[in-house]
């Protein structure tokens, strides 16, 4: 059979998400400091986008009134004094908006562990050679203080990438010099270890040689809370086991984190709420906490130009300025759907989960009622994917605190009753709080004095959510009373 070309019609139903679409949704998801974030880069990139008080004040704007400085003028480019370049500093460097020029005064920075290991060690009567060895080693370090790699390996190392020919005895004995220098515990392989140089740099005492003891022979003993195997095998009194204990606890298993905590500070995720619910009687008040400045169109590009027929450089003009006007009242008409959308998602929580923000005044979380995607979509109108996205990263500030918009979805825990899984963590908790220390309840204990309180709830489920809460299993919360 010859081949032959032919044409077909064919029907076909596509669904595609507009790239305005697209991009509310980008927009929708993103939270409060990221969406200030986006809205300055847009003011830069943008020169149709202007901010509504920047506007009024060039409408307003009196030529008279200009007397800045040069070098005021030049800093106006700037957005704050952070990103004044280095050549504003100097004999006469510049200090802040309208503090004039001021000597710079230098910063202190954060202290490393490395840092702290490599100053003790140049104190020390060292060689080059064992400095070098020395550094080597401390830069095996984690930031807890604990000894990343072995002494076999490090050697290798050191002999591949500087040159040195070194032992293993050499680099043993650099790391014996580290583990005796501050902070204690530091260069320990791993907890145990850790534990035992600390107790070592304690004051010698009958305590500390029983605390010693325990750690170095009986710490599997220890770490599962078997007291009376202790007891036995220490052949001591249980007033006594529990002061060595307290010794112990009082170790710190990390020893390199506090030198850590300058730099960790700077990476401290800061909660920025997005909403505010104030509550006065009956009535609650749900507002958007908009750190946005309010936009519109810059006035030179609200007048479009008709372009002359001859002009070529005058029709791309045009085509520019109507392109930006374009592109910045779609932002504005973004923005404004956004937060739109976020006032209606928020307005719909707070009123499903009206028992909490009213009754329990925003701190009892027992009170908070099952609720699921769909429950605020019947309620909104919108998709499933516009409130997850509206809900993400978002936190609500509420007079008993800062709360995750998360923290209101829950599943039912069965199909009965309305019993969400907040109320029954909330009763779990209160009963391990009053359990008897020394005898601590387990899983099934828990689970049968929840179900005498009326909850029809599993074994599985408590373990479930007892291990979400962080509660460690009976055996772990056993103490010496």
């Amino acid at each position: 059979m010859e081949e032959s070309l032919n044409l077909s019609q064919q029907l076909r139903l596509q669904q595609k998400l507009s790239p305005l679409q697209v991009r509310f949704g980008r927009m929708l998801e993103m939270t409060g400091p990221e969406f200030e974030d986006e809205v300055q880069r847009m003011l830069d990139d943008n020169p149709a986008l202007a901010s509504a008080d920047t506007q009024l004040a060039a409408d307003t704007f009196d030529a008279g009134q200009f007397d800045e400085t040069a070098e005021q003028v030049q800093l106006a480019d700037y957005a704050n004094d952070d990103e004044v370049p280095p050549q504003f500093y100097g004999a006469s460097g510049y200090q802040g908006t309208g503090a004039g020029f001021v000597e710079p005064m230098a910063t202190d920075t954060s202290v490393t562990l490395l840092d702290t290991i490599e100053q003790q060690l140049a104190e020390l009567r060292l060689s080059e050679r064992e400095l070098q060895i020395g550094r080597y080693v401390a830069g095996n370090l984690d930031d807890n203080g604990y000894l990343t790699r072995d002494v076999f390996s490090m050697a290798l190392d050191i002999d591949e990438h500087t040159g040195i020919n070194v032992s293993t005895g050499q680099v043993q004995h650099m790391l014996d010099i580290i583990r005796t220098l501050d902070p204690p515990g530091v260069g320990a392989v791993d907890l145990r270890d850790c534990l035992i140089l600390q107790l070592r740099r304690k004051p010698e005492s009958r305590l500390q040689k029983l605390a010693l003891e325990i750690v170095v022979h009986y710490f599997d003993l220890f770490s599962l809370k078997h007291y009376k195997k202790l007891v036995s095998a220490l052949n001591v009194s249980e007033a006594e086991l529990k002061d060595a204990l307290n010794i112990i606890r009082q170790l710190n298993p990390k020893p390199g984190s506090f030198l850590q905590s300058d730099a960790n500070d700077e990476k401290t995720h800061h909660i920025i709420p997005d909403f505010s619910v104030e509550i006065d009687g009956d009535t609650v008040t749900v507002s958007l906490l908009n750190r946005v400045p309010e936009l519109a169109v810059e006035t030179s590009f609200t007048v479009e130009a008709e372009p002359k027929a001859a002009g070529r450089s005058q029709t791309q003009a045009v085509a520019f300025v109507r392109q930006k006007r374009e592109e910045a009242m779609e932002f504005m008409r973004l923005l404004k759907m956004r937060q739109n959308t976020l006032l209606r998602v928020m307005e719909a929580i707070v009123k499903l989960q009206r028992d909490f923000f009213v009754d329990g005044a925003c701190s009892d979380t027992s009170l908070i009622r099952p609720m699921i995607l769909k429950d605020v979509s019947a309620l909104t109108g919108y998709d499933l994917s516009v409130i997850s996205r509206a809900t993400a990263g978002k936190y609500v500030a509420t007079p008993a605190g800062v709360y995750p918009i998360k923290l209101f979805f829950n599943e039912r825990t069965n199909d009965t009753d309305d019993t969400s899984a907040h109320e029954i963590m909330s009763a779990l908790r209160k009963i391990v709080e009053e359990e008897d220390k020394g005898h601590p309840l387990s899983d099934d204990s828990i689970t049968a004095l929840l179900q005498a309180k009326g909850y029809d709830i599993a074994r599985r489920t408590v373990a479930k959510y007892r291990e979400r809460m962080g509660i460690p299993v009976g055996r772990l919360r056993k103490e010496i009373l």
